[in-house]
C-alpha cells in the first residue's frame, strides 16, 4: 500500500500535470514518470509534505540515489529536467533550484560493475594536501576513504557520535532509508575526529557549522573536490575523481583484504555490502568494478 506522504505528493504533481499544455505526449509521459519517482524518493527519504518545499539538498541527494541505482547520466539529467519543469509550475516555491552545474555532483554515467571509480593512494594524498587548512574536509575524506561513508552520512556526525566513535573505534550511523550500521574506524579517522571535536561546540555537527545549511555544506565540499581533482589526478588516469569514488576505494580495498585473509568471495561480498549499507548484490558490484577489472 502506498504511504500517505507519497499520496499527498502524488496528488500535488497530478494537479500540476493536469494543467500542463506544454510538450509532446511522449515528453509529458516521461516527465510525469520522472516526477512520480522523485515523489517516492521524497516520501521515503525526507517525508516531505509539499512540493513547494523542494530545495537543492533534495536534488543532490536524489542524484546520488539515482547513481547508486546505476541509472545513466541521460536518465538522471532527464529526471532533473522534469523536476525543474514541474517546479516551475508551482505557484509560490520556497526555494530556487540550483542548476546541474551548481549541484556539485558529477552526472557521468554509472554502470553496473564496469567502471573503475577508485582513487590511487597518490591521488588521495595529494587531495589531502589541498585540504591542509580544512580539518573538516580532511575528516570527510578519511570517512569516505577508510569507512565508506556517503557524503550526507559524514555531515550527520555530531559531537556525541564522535565521542562514542573514539571510545568504541567504530561509528554507528544512520544511512539511506533509515538503515543503521556500525563501521570500524582506523587511527586516522580517530585523530581527525579528535581534532574537530576540539573546535566544535557541544551538540553541534563536526562538518556543518551551526549557521550553514547542510545542503550548502555538502555543495561546498563537492565543489572543493571538483576544483582540485585535475591537479591531483594521476597523469595517466582517466578515472573520474569524485567524493563518492572514495567509497568505491574503501569497498575495493576491504574486499581484497577479506580475500587475502582467507574469506570466501561470497562472504567477502556480503561483508562489503553490509559495511556499505547495501542489500543488493548488483549495487555492491558497482563498487567492486576495480576488483573485477584487475582479476580479468
Amino acid at each position: 500500500m502506498k504511504n500517505n506522504t507519497y499520496l499527498t505528493l502524488e496528488a500535488q504533481s497530478n494537479k500540476l500535470a493536469r494543467h500542463n499544455r506544454q510538450g509532446s505526449y511522449r515528453t509529458k509521459e516521461r516527465y510525469y514518470t520522472a516526477m512520480k519517482r522523485f515523489c517516492h524518493f521524497l516520501a521515503d527519504e525526507y517525508h516531505l509534505q509539499k512540493l513547494s518545499n523542494i530545495s537543492g539538498k533534495h536534488l543532490v541527494a536524489y542524484v546520488l540515489w539515482m547513481q547508486e541505482k546505476g541509472l545513466s547520466a541521460s536518465t538522471i539529467k532527464t529526471d532533473l529536467a522534469a523536476i525543474r519543469f514541474f517546479h516551475d509550475k508551482i505557484s509560490n516555491p520556497k526555494y530556487t533550484l540550483p542548476t546541474n552545474a551548481e549541484l556539485g555532483v558529477e552526472l557521468e554515467r554509472r554502470r553496473f560493475g564496469d567502471q573503475d571509480r577508485t582513487w590511487s593512494v597518490a591521488e588521495f594524498n595529494r587531495m589531502l594536501g589541498k585540504a591542509l587548512d580544512r580539518k573538516d574536509y580532511i575528516l570527510a575524506l578519511y570517512l569516505a576513504r577508510y569507512a565508506g561513508f556517503r557524503i550526507h552520512e559524514c555531515m550527520r556526525i555530531d559531537t556525541a557520535i564522535a565521542r562514542q566513535a573514539i571510545r568504541e573505534h567504530a561509528i554507528t550511523i544512520k544511512g539511506k532509508g533509515g538503515k543503521i550500521r556500525t563501521v570500524p574506524i582506523n587511527q586516522q579517522i580517530i585523530s581527525a575526529l579528535d581534532k574537530c571535536l576540539k573546535t566544535t561546540p557541544q551538540g553541534s555537527k563536526l562538518l556543518v557549522p551551526d549557521d550553514v545549511p547542510t545542503d550548502k555544506a555538502i555543495n561546498q565540499l563537492q565543489q572543493f573536490i571538483l576544483r582540485n581533482r585535475e591537479a591531483v589526478q594521476d597523469p595517466d588516469s582517466d578515472r573520474p575523481l569524485t567524493f563518492h569514488g572514495l567509497r568505491h576505494t574503501y569497498a575495493a580495498e576491504k574486499y581484497r583484504q577479506l580475500i587475502a585473509d582467507g574469506v570466501s568471495e561470497l562472504d567477502a561480498h556480503l561483508t562489503v555490502s553490509r559495511l556499505l549499507g547495501h542489500e543488493r548484490a548488483d549495487v555492491t558490484n558497482i563498487y567492486l568494478a576495480s576488483v573485477k577489472q584487475s582479476s580479468t
